[in-house]
């Protein structure tokens, strides 16, 4: 088949690298003519492991290309995917500009029969405000389906390749025979392509991120109650994660969820209730629980160090928000950064993806360093955000002997309390006994 899909971003660039790996014509469409440019000459602009291996070879076999025309990219396609940015405003609603100016452009562009698929998070309704805006301007019979995504960045390609589910909303029975065809390659196990209208495939998006976010933030208040009254959450964890009804994902406490879709979806659906007269009630409850998880570790750092962090050195092991990826978006590492310095410690951060992200993004007074053993050199305090894999088993001889005080902050409780015990540690970490020594 023949498939546009405009925009190349984290959904957009995923999405048309794997259309492509199952044998279809893709081409992909951005302003941004830079990013076009480096696409074309096989450059990346994304960290997503196993993505590049998709990318470098579509684009060797013809496959996947790119282009800033628009009209150049939707004259051939049967199926145009809109995976635009959806940003949330200052009431916290998402921003459909990028959406409707595009769907507003397709209107005089398209010359033939379109399936026009929003796999952007968009809210409830939206669908029928592209219908509207394509209707203005357009000649021809369209379509529009609602197909939402469920990646995990850092397990984007097999999310993708292999789905647990494929959710797609249309009222059209010729844009399900399109889709049903477009799909067939990914649910030959058996995983479920859902058809649904399209209200229902866009509240089940921002449905399926609240309910996770939920739950990350209901295990975080237990962590901080087993501080609280003497309790492991480790335990805890593993005492409910075993009831089916449950499950064990989602249930490891830390300091928050980031990224660019949890805090904006959440926030979206909440303020979606406001404008159609329904409260949340537990999203807004979620949202300041996760606010406040983020720089949960600030009390313990002050308090070891008795309130004074002036000219002290915290070395940082993680920036992204999450391993496997360079996405730097809502952080909880980055909200950590702007407390200390604001306390005036001195800090010096490793992460082997998202260090340029945050020197390109952020203009903080810090260090970097290129290896995850060089900033601990004189450190007063190694504090741990993001649980990539290199940071579970490392040297801790090497790093005793380098720190001037062997204590860390563990935001991903990576390690066992009583090992770090034993090693001589002071040991901090989430909703589990703190080691002094």
């Amino acid at each position: 088949m023949n498939i546009a899909v405009v925009g190349t971003g984290y959904v957009g660039l995923v999405t048309g690298t794997c259309f492509a790996e199952t044998g279809n014509k893709v081409i992909c469409v951005d302003i941004n003519e830079e990013k076009v440019n480096a696409m074309k000459a096989g450059k990346i602009p994304i960290y997503e492991p196993h993505l590049d291996v998709l990318f470098e070879r579509n684009i060797r076999e013809g496959r996947l290309k790119f282009t800033t025309n628009l009209q150049e990219a939707i004259e051939m396609a049967q199926i145009i995917f809109l995976a635009l940015p959806t940003p949330p405003g200052e009431d916290g609603s998402a921003d459909l500009s990028y959406v409707l100016k595009v769907a507003d452009d397709l209107g005089w562009l398209i010359k033939d029969y379109k399936v026009i698929v929003d796999k952007s998070t968009v809210p409830v309704g939206t669908a029928e405000k592209v219908r509207e805006a394509v209707a203005r301007k357009a000649q021809v019979p369209f379509d529009i389906v609602s197909n939402p995504e469920f990646l995990r960045e850092g397990f984007a390609v097999d999310d993708f390749m292999k789905p647990d589910r494929v959710v797609v909303g249309t009222s059209s029975d010729r844009a399900k025979k399109v889709m049903e065809e477009l799909y067939k390659p990914f649910i030959r196990q058996g995983n479920p392509l859902i058809f649904m209208d399209e209200r229902s495939a866009e509240l089940t998006k921002y449905a399926a991120n609240a309910f996770l976010a939920t739950k990350i933030s209901f295990m975080n208040e237990i962590a901080n109650f087993c501080e609280k009254v003497g309790a492991d959450v480790d335990m805890v964890r593993l005492g409910i994660g075993t009831d089916e009804r449950i499950g064990k994902r989602f249930l490891f406490p830390g300091i928050g969820y980031g990224g660019s879709c949890f805090p904006k979806d959440v926030q979206a659906l909440a303020k979606s209730g406001v404008e159609n007269g329904y409260e949340f009630r537990i999203l807004k409850s979620v949202m300041k629980v996760n606010d406040r998880q983020k720089t949960t570790l600030l009390t313990p750092i002050m308090e070891h160090f008795n309130q004074q962090l002036t000219k002290k050195k915290i070395a940082i092991w993680g920036l992204a928000f999450k391993p496997d990826t360079d996405d730097i978006r809502e952080a909880p590492a980055l909200y950590m950064i702007e407390h200390l310095l604001e306390a005036g410690a001195d800090i010096i951060t490793y992460d082997p993806e998202a260090m340029e992200n945050v020197q390109k993004q952020k203009n903080y007074p810090i260090q970097y360093s290129q290896d995850q053993y060089s900033l601990l050199e004189d450190a007063d305090a190694l504090l741990i955000c993001t649980e990539w894999g290199m940071f579970r088993n490392p040297d801790f001889e090497l790093m005793k002997n380098a720190m001037k005080t062997p204590v860390i902050f563990d935001g991903r409780n990576l390690y066992e309390v009583g090992r770090m015990k034993e090693m001589g540690w002071n040991y901090y970490s989430i909703g589990r006994q703190a080691i002094t020594q």
